[in-house]
C-alpha cells in the first residue's frame, strides 16, 4: 500500500488485489451515506523498528 502526505491530505494507494479489497472495505465502513461518517482514531503508539503496526479504532 501506498501512503503520501499532502498537507492534511491522506492518499492511500492499493499496490495490488488483496489491497484494493482491503481498501474497499475501509472506505465503505468509514463513508456510509446512510449514516454518519466515522473517523479513525489513533491507539497507542507507532514505532518504526519497535512497534511495526499502526493500530486505529473506528468511532
Amino acid at each position: 500500500m501506498k501512503i503520501e502526505l499532502e498537507g492534511s491530505l491522506l492518499k492511500m494507494t492499493p499496490e495490488n488485489d488483496r489491497e484494493k479489497t482491503e481498501l474497499n472495505q475501509l472506505w465503505t465502513l468509514i463513508i456510509d451515506c446512510a449514516k454518519d461518517n466515522r473517523k479513525l482514531v489513533p491507539v497507542g503508539e507507532y514505532l518504526p523498528g519497535t512497534k511495526e503496526v499502526a493500530t486505529f479504532n473506528i468511532e
